[in-house]
């Protein structure tokens, strides 16, 4: 019996040392849809997966947008809850407005409600660092990494990798426990030239060099078999068809109310009579999209429980996209996503490695609020209580 315990007992310790001192890579290629991986393309991601971890698909939050999505992977929260509903908010109540492409707006932390990943293993001694990642510029100090690199799309891919390599050769005390990466690609040539274009493909094989690359540079400074490193997407791509789209103001002549997004979703805001006649014309004329009174979306999505949302919610069908006159989409995009995060060409990637996954393991769909909790284990940190993910759906991947 003593014997017994005695095994036990190591094994406890061992498992603890293993996850006391483990380092974490997160890696986001940018719209890399989930079967992207089947291309015959991408060797260097097959071969990890295949010694580590793979799923089926990832699952993105209700919208399937960039902002949105990045940040419920680090959060462990639906976009209703952390704040980033969109790529593209608007605040009734302030009349202050979001987009990724506004830097102050990004760099404002008043737009961004949950704790992300490294601000929970910062207030518990850990050192962290992101090579991009959405929320890791905020202007507060406690609420950004240690070390970041705010966003700029001209460094160059193999610069982004000797970066982080660099903060893995630091001394002991200086290294990061958890590191971000970030690599717009497939996103770019997705929206561009769509998901089914050489374009694509060429994409999708530089992502896979550069992860050969990255795998290259690990084993150079001996460091590959000690560093967990997980790669995701933060969604799919959909080919896009310039013949269905949804014209708003071909529907509404109201001039009361605002129209607060395109695209693969529309809000309205508005006083309450304005709001409540473009609803009755809106669902009068229902064709090739859904409309919902915020409170009314349905609780699949996830997405009525924030005032930002707007008083109207308006999602499309498959492929077709909201415009809000007929000059607002020139059409030039020929993929998009943000849709119906059910919907397969919405899904990303999850593959993973490293000495606190099983090896050689494939499973199904993964749902990208999960992976927090999932890192706070490998971690060996506490999770930020009331977090939507959950850790029992998949630490089955662990050890």
């Amino acid at each position: 019996m003593k014997i017994v315990k005695l095994i036990l007992l190591s094994f406890f310790v061992l498992t603890l040392n293993t996850f006391a001192d483990a380092y974490v890579l997160l890696i986001s290629f940018d719209g890399f849809r989930w079967d992207y991986l089947n291309r015959g393309l991408t060797p260097n991601l097959e071969r990890f997966a295949k010694n580590g971890i793979r799923a089926i698909s990832l699952e993105p939050s209700f919208p399937s947008g960039t902002f949105p999505n990045h940040y419920s992977i680090v959060t462990g929260l639906y976009p209703q809850n952390h704040g980033i509903i969109g790529n593209h908010i608007y605040n009734k109540f302030s009349n202050a407005s979001f987009s990724l492409k506004d830097t102050s707006a990004v760099s404002d932390p008043r737009w961004y409600f949950g704790e992300a990943i490294w601000e929970t293993a910062k207030r518990q001694g850990l050192l962290t660092a992101s090579f991009f990642w959405p929320g890791s510029e905020m202007k507060l100090d406690y609420r950004r990494p240690n070390y970041f690199i705010p966003f700029n799309p001209k460094i160059p891919y193999k610069v982004r990798i000797d970066s982080v390599i660099g903060w893995l050769k630091l001394p002991y005390e200086k290294k990061p426990k958890f590191i971000t990466l970030y690599f717009e690609e497939t996103d770019t040539k997705g929206h561009d030239f769509g998901p089914n274009s050489p374009q694509i493909d060429s994409a999708i094989a530089l992502c896979d060099h550069l992860f050969g690359y990255l795998i290259e540079k690990l084993t150079s400074i001996n460091f590959l078999d000690s560093i967990n490193i997980i790669v995701v997407s933060d969604h799919g791509m959909a080919e896009i068809d310039k013949n269905k789209i949804i014209v708003l103001m071909d529907l509404l002549q109201i001039g009361k109310i605002k129209i607060n997004s395109y695209g693969y979703l529309a809000s309205i805001t508005g006083d309450k009579d304005s709001v409540e006649k473009a609803f009755k014309v809106l669902e009068s004329n229902e064709n090739h999209f859904k409309v919902y009174k915020r409170e009314e979306v349905p609780e699949f999505y996830h997405f009525s429980n924030n005032p930002w949302i707007g008083d109207i919610v308006i999602i499309p069908d498959y492929e077709w996209t909201v415009a809000y006159d007929s000059s607002e989409y020139t059409f030039k995009v020929k993929g998009n996503h943000g849709y119906d995060n059910h919907w397969m060409d919405m899904h990303g990637i999850f593959i993973a490695g490293g000495p606190a996954f099983k090896k050689a393991y494939t499973t199904g769909t993964i749902r990208n609020i999960d992976i927090y909790p999932l890192l706070c284990k490998i971690l060996n940190i506490v999770p930020r209580g009331n977090i939507d993910g959950k850790l029992e759906l998949i630490e089955f991947i662990l050890k």
